[in-house]
This record gives C-alpha cells, structure tokens and sequence, in this order.
C-alpha cells in the first residue's frame, strides 16, 4: 500500500525534517511511528496524506505516486484515509455529530443514515450527549475524540494517526486503541505517530524510530526502545 524510497524533506531556509527515508507498509499493517518531538513524525505523515510533498525522492500510496499526482486526485484520494489531527482540525460553524458524519456527506450517503451511524460512534467514544454541541463548546480531549470519531467512521483504508491520544486520560486512550485494533482487524492499515512507548509496549506491533528526520530503527516488535 505505501512505498517511500530515499524521500528528503526540507523546510526554508535549510531545515532538514526527514532524510532519506526508506519504508514498505503492507495492506493491513498496524504501524507505529516513535521519536521524540521534531523527529520527523507528523512530517512523514503529512507526506503520506499528501498535504505536503516530498524535496526528492518517492511516495506512492495506494499504488499513487503522491509527487506527480494533482491536488484534484489528492482529494479524491483523502476519501479512502482517515486522518486523526494533533490540531484537531474540526468544523467549527458545525456540530459535533455533523463533524463525525462529515466524511460520510462526502460520500452521498443519506443524511438519516449518517446521523445514526455518527450517533453510535459518539456513544462509542462516551459524547453520545454533546452531539448537538459546537466544538468551541468542547475541551481538548473531547475535540481529540470528536476528531478520532470522524477518521473512522467512513471505514477508510488507510487510517494516519498524529499523537490520537495525547490530550486523553489512560482509560479514554484505551477505549481509542481498541477502535483503531478494530479497525485494522477489518483490514484497514493503521499509521499512528506518538512519542507515548507506553502504548508501544504494550501492544507490542510494528514500530519505526526517527531521529532528527532519519530512520534509525524497524522494529516487528518494539524492544529496547526505552
């Protein structure tokens, strides 16, 4: 599903976010992506969800090379991925059960049945009561969750994940962990990047470490990363 080879990112004026980059992610993986904060995580994820492009090299998602795609085919490709903000990213002139069934309007389907299917995924993640609320009238961690929600209700093929859980406590983060090994459980590919090696350890699944934008580690199963 995801092919980089040698990708290089630069920032204005001589800011090196990743270098030479090399990364094969199969259908169906679940992928952490470890380091600590300006590693190159949600640089690597921008260039997966093709809101930034590569300096040099290649990124293909889903068969597409994302340097020679256009804007229009980015956007059609955004249908297939869920993408899980660290900023959130919400609609603020719509509700919350609005903003979770925004992926589905895009998709045509029929405004009762995203407003059910919305519904049962607020009750999942415990805001079944705030569905007729603004996201202004929200905290931190209920925007995260409310953004969580929205990434996977349309059944994505690919879900990338910035930091999903950092403004949950354990116990909502458990809950949103369980969704996402749900999800990929059902074949879709799970990309999350975090610098929590809690949640690493404890699920014990593919982890890559970047360090000031390289790739110093491919774990199958993430030991010695403390």
């Amino acid at each position: 599903m995801i092919n980089l080879h040698n990708v290089h990112k630069l920032y204005p004026p001589d800011q090196i976010a990743l270098k030479g980059i090399d990364l094969k992610v199969f259908p169906g993986d679940f992928l952490f992506i470890a380091g600590a904060s300006g590693a190159g995580k949600s640089t690597l994820l921008r260039l997966l969800a093709g809101s930034e492009r590569a300096t040099n090299g290649q990124v293909v998602v889903g068969g597409r090379n994302m340097q020679a795609i256009p804007d229009d085919g980015i956007a059609f490709l955004r249908r297939e991925v869920g993408i899980i903000y660290q900023d959130y990213k919400l609609l603020q002139r719509r509700t919350v059960i609005d903003n979770v069934a925004f992926g589905l309007e895009v998709q045509g389907v029929k405004p009762s049945e995203r407003r059910k299917l919305a519904a049962m995924m607020l009750k999942a993640i415990g805001l079944e009561e705030k569905a007729e609320a603004f996201p202004r009238m929200l905290s931190g961690g209920e925007q995260q969750r409310v953004s969580i929600a929205r990434a996977l209700l349309h059944k994505p093929r690919l879900i990338l994940a910035d930091e999903p859980t950092g403004n949950l406590d354990p116990n909502m983060t458990s809950v949103v962990f369980d969704l996402l090994l749900e999800a990929n459980a059902c074949g879709v590919t799970v990309i999350v990047a975090t610098h929590n090696l809690a949640i690493i350890e404890e699920l014990n699944l593919r982890t890559i470490v970047l360090d000031r934008g390289r790739m110093i580690g491919d774990f199958d199963r993430p030991r010695g990363l403390q």
